[in-house]
């Protein structure tokens, strides 16, 4: 092939050979490290993402350059904390592969997390809490006020743990937590969760769903609020938990009959009657099918007669 090459005297990026000709890099990554390098240096506070999109590399293909820029050292990335709280993401391009140490010295020492700033509440300045004009339908004496179970509430939650089961358990804690996504005041922890799990097991037990579960604990909001997750959840557990199902005894049979000999026919043999009956139900059902022979009609004439027979005809 033939080459025509004029060096540009203006307006022009010195790049590697070793980038342009790298085999591990794709024409992707290769044009988008030219770019950043190509930049003035007051361009590159943007993220690297929104300079590729200049090139037409969006997408997959920006997610597949970017990854061999960083698996190969030419780009660098670090998650800090800035102010207010928010997560930043700080980026560093080089036209040479860098290893981490090295591309730690040249960021400096990384940022420091600020303080948070005072700020003025949106509305309204802090009051006291308005108490009085209002009497609340259920006592809430127990279950605005957390407090930890006694030794025998503690044993007595032991056992029920053993015998509940991990599964009845598991389903009481994902109820107990999902909550917080009917209503923001009954936030649970996990660890607040799994103790009142205990008693929420005791629902299932009876036979009531998770969904009937979260429909009890969630109905007839009292109209103060909840101060207390924990005691307000707990005070409904224990004081609205249902009767337990009605358990049937199954249908005894009676007694079997006592066996009796059988007084028709044939060898000896024993029989259950139902009854009173002295036969078993062979003998009875042989007894109905017997059908005597016909007696002759001489013989019945006679009997009509009182036991003379008619005289032959001649």
């Amino acid at each position: 092939m033939l080459r025509h090459v004029i060096a540009p005297s203006v307006r022009y990026t010195k790049a590697s050979n070793d980038v342009i000709r790298h085999s591990r890099l794709s024409s992707d990554a290769k044009i988008l490290l030219l770019y950043v390098q190509s930049l003035p240096g007051d361009a590159t506070c943007k993220p690297l993402s929104e300079l590729a999109r200049k090139v037409g590399i969006k997408g997959r293909a920006y997610q597949k350059a970017k990854g061999q820029l960083v698996e190969r050292g030419y780009v660098h990335e670090w998650r800090i904390q800035g102010e207010g709280g928010r997560w930043v993401t700080e980026q560093l391009v080089a036209n040479n592969p860098l290893t981490s140490e090295q591309a730690g010295l040249l960021r400096g020492s990384p940022s420091v997390t600020p303080p948070p700033s005072t700020q003025i509440p949106a509305v309204g300045r802090p009051a006291p809490r308005a108490v009085g004009g209002y009497k609340p339908a259920e006592d809430h004496s127990d279950k605005t006020t957390p407090h930890p179970p006694s030794e025998a509430e503690a044993e007595a939650g032991r056992e029920a743990v053993g015998e509940a089961g991990p599964n009845q358990l598991a389903r009481a804690e994902r109820a107990l937590l999902s909550l917080r996504h009917a209503r923001r005041e009954l936030h649970l922890g996990v660890c607040e969760a799994r103790d009142l799990a205990v008693e929420a097991v005791k629902w299932l037990e009876r036979g009531l769903s998770e969904s009937d579960l979260r429909h009890a604990l969630l109905a007839e909001r009292p109209q103060d609020g909840v101060r207390s997750a924990v005691g307000f959840l707990r005070y409904r557990l224990i004081q609205k938990l249902p009767e337990p199902p009605v358990q049937h005894r199954p249908h005894e049979r009676p007694p079997l009959p006592e066996l009796v000999d059988c007084t028709g026919p044939g060898e000896p043999h024993a029989f259950r009657p139902l009854f009173d009956e002295t036969e078993c139900p062979s003998c009875r059902i042989a007894a109905a099918e017997y059908e005597p022979e016909p007696i002759p009609w001489r013989e019945r004439v006679a009997r009509i007669n009182g036991g003379e027979l008619p005289e032959p005809c001649t």
